[in-house]
């Protein structure tokens, strides 16, 4: 077995843990500070400000465009819903029409009649 003190991989990992180690007191140490609280809050003010205008910006650019703004899409994404909500309320009606025509004029507890199938008689033998 090698030595614990020259392995590679022993050396390795008590170097990645002492930098860690320092990377995170040093974290600790700047966000405990009121500039880094100051500057973070500034820099995500400006970030949500940014993406506002170009969300404004894409809006006017549709609109010059001749293309629905995603608001407007959302709106008939939803108009449609109902739509389609309304449609299979009326199919269902329907198919529940169709099927009560489909029971005899009697109801399903009465024999049915046989067809009609006497013919007039022809023309000439009319009387």
């Amino acid at each position: 077995m090698a030595d614990k003190g020259n392995d590679p991989a022993v050396i390795w990992q008590t170097m990645m843990g002492e930098m860690e180690k320092g990377f995170n007191s040093f974290g600790n140490q700047l966000m405990a500070s009121p500039e880094f609280s100051r500057v973070m809050n500034q820099a995500s003010g400006a970030a949500a400000g940014a993406q506002k205008q170009l969300g404004e910006l894409m809006e006017k650019y549709l609109l010059a465009m001749n293309l629905p703004s995603r608001a407007q899409l959302v709106g008939m994404a939803e108009r449609i819903q109902s739509i389609e909500g309304q449609l299979s309320e009326i199919k269902a009606l329907l198919q529940q029409v169709h099927h009560n025509s489909l029971a005899p004029e009697g109801g399903y507890g009465t024999p049915q009649r046989p067809p009609r199938t006497k013919q007039p008689p022809p023309e000439g033998e009319r009387k």
